[in-house]
Order: structure tokens, then C-alpha cells, then sequence
């Protein structure tokens, strides 16, 4: 009767907290959060610049800040190079001793990185290089390498959590490099709408 009741008070602690498959793949939970954060932030960005014309779209505050152009082809850069890390990660072997490293939450990050608080100037290679051809197609590009991105999440059955990514902020889990895309992504999509509520942005004719 003992062992029974111990079983019982096992299983309601599963069902409690969320089973979390035992050889190392993503909980249903965490698969969702990343699905539906890439969904959203693809979602805000696509809507915020439909329908801009040419003059708008290459407009610039000053002479040092970027276009909306320039940040678009820098979100499409970025979705390919940061997802650079994740296969990095998953050439090595899973190794859960290192989680002590990741020293944030995964809600921490997503407000870290989106957050325009602090301006960070990015790395020459992340810089704008008009490598698209122009503003229509670093939208193809984003659309085509986030529309990847989900589906790995959704299909993958590697251990994400337990590989591993350092950037110079710190140590994030392949999971987190996700995290990190969108959140990424959605921060320029905020450096845009700055564009666009300068009070000398090109009105629609």
C-alpha cells in the first residue's frame, strides 16, 4: 500500500509540473514557447513594413543611423548567422555538467536582447552590405531562413538544452539561440518603428 501511494504521489508530480522526455528532447512546453515567439516576432515585423515604398524604406534619421532597408537586411543576416551557433553546438556531444554555465532564464534573455535600452553597435560582418539587392529581398531571405527555423524546432529531437553556444555576453543552450533569433529580430523591428515615428519620416503620397 506504501509503494502504491508513493507511485500515485509520483504521477501527480508528473502531471503537476510537465513530463520531460527522458532521452534529453525538448518538453512540449519549451517546443511551443520558441514556435510561437518566432511566429510572433516574423508576424510584427512582415506587418510593420508592408506596403512601404522606396523613399520610406531607405529613409534615414541621420547620416550614421540605418534605414529600414539596412535593418531588414540585417534581421535576414542575422537569422542565418545566429542559427550558425545551434549547428556549431550540436557538433559536440550533449554534455549536462556545463548547464551550470548558462547563467539566464530563458524569459531573462528574451528581455535582454529585445530590450532598445541599451544600443550595442554590431560586429562588420553583421553590418549592411546591400547583399540582398534590396529591400524585397531581405524579406525573402528572413521569411525563407525563420520559416526553417520553426520547422527545426518543431521536428527536432536533439538535446538542445544539454549543447551549448558562448557569445560574448555569456553562455547560452542551443535552445536559447532560439530564443535568442527572435528576440534578436523583434529588437530591430523596435528600431524600426523608431524610424517610422521620426517626425521627418516620408509620408505615403
Amino acid at each position: 500500500m506504501k509503494h502504491l501511494k508513493l507511485l500515485s504521489l509520483a504521477i501527480a508530480l508528473v502531471l503537476a509540473c510537465g513530463f520531460y522526455p527522458l532521452d534529453g528532447s525538448l518538453t512540449d512546453a519549451d517546443r511551443k514557447a520558441a514556435i510561437d515567439y518566432l511566429k510572433e516576432t516574423k508576424s510584427t515585423l512582415l506587418k510593420d513594413v508592408k506596403g512601404l515604398t522606396s523613399e520610406q524604406l531607405n529613409f534615414k534619421s541621420s547620416p550614421e543611423s540605418w534605414s529600414i532597408a539596412e535593418c531588414l537586411e540585417h534581421i535576414a543576416f542575422s537569422e542565418t548567422a545566429i542559427f550558425g551557433a545551434v549547428d556549431g553546438s550540436l557538433k559536440e556531444a550533449a554534455n549536462p555538467d556545463k548547464r551550470s554555465e548558462v547563467k539566464f532564464t530563458d524569459d531573462e534573455l528574451k528581455g535582454m536582447i529585445a530590450s532598445r535600452t541599451q544600443k550595442v553597435k554590431t560586429q562588420e560582418a553583421f553590418e549592411p552590405k546591400n547583399q540582398f539587392g534590396d529591400a524585397a529581398g531581405s524579406i525573402k531571405a528572413f521569411t525563407a531562413k525563420r520559416d526553417a527555423n520553426i520547422e527545426f524546432i518543431k521536428t527536432t529531437k536533439e538535446d538542445l538544452r544539454n549543447h551549448y553556444a558562448t557569445f560574448p555576453f555569456g553562455t547560452m543552450d542551443s535552445y536559447q539561440v532560439l530564443i535568442f533569433i527572435a528576440a534578436h529580430s523583434a529588437r530591430h523591428t523596435a528600431q524600426i518603428e523608431e524610424v517610422m515615428a521620426n517626425p521627418n519620416f516620408p509620408k505615403k503620397k
